[in-house]
């Protein structure tokens, strides 16, 4: 009897895909040690978006938080995504900075850290990988997964035996925009199992309908892991749902380690959270649709409601659809990059301002400039070399890898900056991936504490 695996992604996906990661650490703090019992080979609970929402929106240490997960779920290993050199941030830092995040991040609980670059870039993952691997966490190398004329099945397969070569010890296939079809999954599960001999994970979203097929075919052709959302978080832009999937893998004869009782548990527990969102418009029914159109413009469902929410702040909804087609035209002269953070934020606000300006690329935001300097690694294809050049007026892009020009003492000169506010090395770590959200939340923390320490002495 072949096993699947579970991995459950509520504490970090399906609740930044649904809700934008806005569900703080005391909302699922009384359903941590049930969730230690249900057997999932790994639970998502850190990385991506909740690092930045903690410090921003949710008044959180996301060390902290990482830690009490930790003490909560001892029996299950606990996994964070993470961008490459970007780390969770979204430009690159130097490799210093990255190994010491990773160096934390496994100090603080995490067993298990996807790696991924948004170009694929495979240079922007080695220093992570090699630091994971070295602190002895389980590096979990990432394909963020697309198509275009350069994403070919054995440009996937080289990316997978250099991931291999790094020493990952898993290969997830990264699906951010549910465009992965179930045939496509199969054929690109069945070429990794073929040239490497590591367990394959798949990661897709519920966007475009697809997701529960796909999984299927995967697993047909291989696949060892699957990333699943507990019910009450599952479907439209976040992950198929986890008891779904572990019945039917169950009645076709997989063994998926899964205790069924904690899983109803988990979603009845989390069935009256979601209704507080859906209540106060946090979760928009919007996320909660299928919408196969993503299968023609690539776009991930955040990227989608993103793209509208820009043009409704500048009062341009009505150019919405025009903004939908100029994306893809936009992805094509920048390389066809994936997207996926930091590229889709890239792709879509220059979508956005070519509609609106009339002229194509005559409003260019330095994050653009940046990615036609080379500042975020090698793309796919070429950029178009007349666009490249409109947008840099002459300045040569950068040779080589942009993270070895970057100072070496970085780390060095945010602890200087920060002095006694940082308390120890999570602090200046946080600082310099979000330095003024960081000071703000540093500020906030202390205030606390004083207010904390007059009502003590009040009470005396």
């Amino acid at each position: 009897m072949k096993n699947v695996q579970f991995t459950e992604t509520i504490l970090r996906d399906a609740n930044q895909s649904l809700i934008a990661t806005r569900l703080p650490y005391e909302k699922f703090a009384p359903i941590l040690s049930e969730m230690d019992k249900a057997g999932f080979y790994s639970v998502e609970c850190w990385g991506g978006a909740t690092f930045d929402v903690c410090l921003r929106f949710l008044n959180e240490d996301p060390w902290e938080r990482l830690r009490k997960i930790r003490a909560a779920m001892p029996n299950t290993k606990l996994q964070m995504l993470l961008r490459g050199q970007n780390i969770l941030g979204y430009k690159h830092y130097s490799d210093d900075v990255v190994r010491r995040f990773v160096r934390a991040a496994v100090r603080n609980g995490i067993d298990i850290i996807r790696i991924f670059d948004a170009l694929n870039d495979i240079d922007n993952l080695k220093v992570a990988v090699e630091e994971t691997v070295k602190q002895g966490a389980l590096a979990s190398g990432a394909i963020s997964y697309t198509t275009s004329p350069v994403h070919t099945l054995e440009k996937y397969v080289e990316m997978v035996k250099e991931l291999a070569a790094m020493g990952v010890g898993s290969i997830c296939i990264k699906d951010m925009a549910g465009i992965m079809t179930p045939q496509s999954c199969y054929d690109l599960v069945s070429a990794i199992k073929d040239a490497v001999d590591l367990p394959v994970v798949l990661h897709t979203h519920s966007t475009t309908g697809l997701a529960f097929m796909t999984y299927l075919k995967g697993i047909e052709a291989g696949a060892d892991v699957i990333d699943t959302a507990i019910s009450p978080f599952s479907g439209g832009t976040s992950q198929p749902a986890t008891e779904t999937l572990h019945y039917t893998l169950k009645e076709m004869g997989y063994e998926t380690g899964l205790d069924e009782k904690v899983l109803h548990a988990m979603a009845d527990y989390f069935k009256p959270i979601r209704a507080e969102y859906l209540a106060d418009g946090t979760l928009d029914p919007i996320s909660m649709t299928t919408d196969p159109q993503c299968l023609i413009y690539q776009i991930p469902g955040g990227m989608l409601s993103n793209l509208l929410s820009q043009l409704k702040m500048l009062g341009a909804s009505d150019k919405f659809e025009e903004a939908l087609l100029e994306t893809p035209r936009v992805r094509a002269d920048m390389g066809y990059p994936p997207l996926v953070t930091p590229t889709s934020q890239l792709v879509g606000t220059q979508a956005v301002q070519n509609v609106l300006s009339g002229e194509r690329y005559k409003n260019v935001g330095a994050e653009m400039k940046a990615y036609c300097r080379g500042e975020y690694g090698k793309t796919p294809a070429p950029i178009d070399p007349a666009v490249q050049a409109k947008i840099l007026g002459g300045e040569q892009p950068i040779q080589g890898r942009y993270a070895e020009t970057l100072p070496a003492d970085l780390f060095e000169k945010a602890q200087a900056e920060l002095g006694d506010t940082a308390r120890c090395e999570e602090d200046v770590l946080s600082y310099i991936a979000f330095p003024q959200v960081a000071e703000s939340f540093f500020e906030k923390r202390r205030e606390a504490e004083e207010r904390k320490v007059r009502y003590s002495v009040e009470q005396l």
